[in-house]
């Protein structure tokens, strides 16, 4: 059994046995296999895809390339939650503080950016003095201690997934069901949940394009979860728009504050009050799949200040500023802001996430090849949505550049990402589906 073997095996289009699998996995873990034979391995495996079996396996394998964490001492039910991928995607931000102020601890790892999709720690990391890197020992005793804890994997965290997931940012394999799903459960299940919540994104700037393959990829990961007896409900949610106003790091920062103190955008609020009410009921404390028992105590803890009080302590624990929660403007910020008015009136009929999300990434939000820097403070703020009616005149969006020259080139690209109609269009849904274990 070699490397190159299993390559061609996969290239050809033959199925891979478990060891097939576990070979790969630990060679590539133990420095065997160099990443340009796991780039291959990635991109025969995108051609080519794989069956539920060898998914599971590649999964198991991934989540075992390290320990296997066991918090059920400090949490009782482990609760997490996922997203697969977004433009403007803040969520856990809102959703963490929000569930442990109803009463259930949380503790999640989390990642880098994929592609336009921005990632958490990336987020977190534009907040002064915020410790992404804890130990094993560190994040049990933060969940102990503080009742949420919010960091990057460990190092002996399903290791092969975190060397796997930089290589496919970076050589275009990011987009396979197979590889996503994987990587997404892998890392679920080495972090000790019992129960998780997916947001499975389909649209633009979704890695699902459309719903019929959202659909599939949730459908591959409920499975897994199953097979691992897990429980496991997948939200099928849109992403042919940004999520919220803000796109990039330290703004999406500020708005997911701004939605913590009951000021956040619609459609951002009403996301997070739909994936924190699937966490509680995971979590036993809801009965109702239309979340109709715990909505009402949701939208109370936004208003009260009691979730931003748990964020408050989220980065006061893991050394963060907690100035800069409490006054944003005190956080990174571009020396190059611009408003850009529309040109006409209308409807709104597109908002293209894609196209934004490509336009922040080129700003510097996020990284082209492995190990590039990121620009905390450069974004973009996206005031409206398909199916608004704009009027001449009015701040259509608002670019945070490092150059003019960063901020024009962006704008020239946001503002074709906008499409019009003279007529009224509707309005898209927030969610399509949901995908129940139970």
């Amino acid at each position: 059994m070699d490397a190159v073997g299993i390559i061609e095996k996969k290239r050809d289009g033959l199925a891979l046995t478990r060891d097939d699998i576990r070979f790969f996995i630990d060679g590539y873990c133990e420095g065997d296999i160099p990443d340009y034979q796991a780039a291959a391995w990635c991109m025969a495996i995108y051609w080519r895809g794989m069956t539920r079996e060898e998914t599971t396996e590649l999964t198991l394998a991934m989540a075992e390339s390290g320990e296997i964490m066991d918090l059920s001492g400090v949490m009782g039910t482990v609760v997490d939650k996922h997203s697969s991928g977004g433009v403007g995607d803040k969520t856990s931000l809102v959703v963490l503080p929000l569930v442990v102020s109803c009463g259930v601890p949380v503790a999640k790892m989390s990642g880098r950016g994929l592609g336009v999709t921005g990632g958490t720690l990336d987020k977190l990391e534009s907040i002064d003095g915020y410790n992404i890197n804890l130990t094993h020992q560190q994040f049990l005793d933060h969940i102990e201690r503080y009742g949420i804890v919010l960091a990057g994997q460990t190092a002996d965290l399903a290791p092969a997934d975190g060397k796997l997931y930089a290589l496919r940012d970076v050589t275009g394999t990011v987009s396979c069901k197979s590889l996503i799903a994987s990587s997404i459960m892998s890392k679920k299940i080495a972090g000790g949940a019992d129960a998780i919540v997916l947001d499975v994104k389909t649209g633009s700037g979704a890695f699902m394009d459309t719903i019929d393959n959202a659909r599939e990829l949730a459908q591959i990961m409920v499975e897994i979860g199953r097979g691992a007896n897990r429980r496991v409900t997948a939200l099928i949610s849109d992403m042919n728009q940004p999520l919220g106003r803000a796109v990039g790091n330290a703004v999406e920062v500020r708005e997911a504050i701004e939605t913590l103190r009951g000021q956040g955008p619609a459609d951002l609020n009403e996301h997070c009050i739909v994936v924190a009410g699937h966490m509680l009921r995971l979590a036993g404390k809801s009965t109702s799949q239309d979340l109709s028992d715990i909505r009402t105590l949701l939208e109370e803890k936004l208003q009260n200040g009691e979730a931003l009080e748990v964020f408050r302590r989220l980065v006061s624990s893991q050394g963060g500023n907690i100035e800069q929660v409490d006054n944003p403007d005190l956080l990174p910020q571009a020396p190059v802001i611009r408003q850009f008015r529309a040109d006409r009136s209308g409807y709104l009929s597109r908002v293209d996430a894609h196209e934004i999300g490509v336009s922040v990434l080129n700003l510097g939000a996020g990284r082209k090849k492995k190990g590039d820097a990121i620009d905390h403070a450069v974004g973009a703020i996206i005031n409206h949505k398909v199916g608004d009616r704009i009027e001449a005149g009015e701040v259509l969006f608002s670019v945070h550049a490092s150059t003019e020259d960063a901020s024009q080139q962006a704008a020239e690209r946001i503002l074709a990402a906008h499409s019009w109609s003279d007529t009224p269009v509707d309005k898209l849904p927030l969610f399509y589906d949901t995908i129940f274990s139970d």
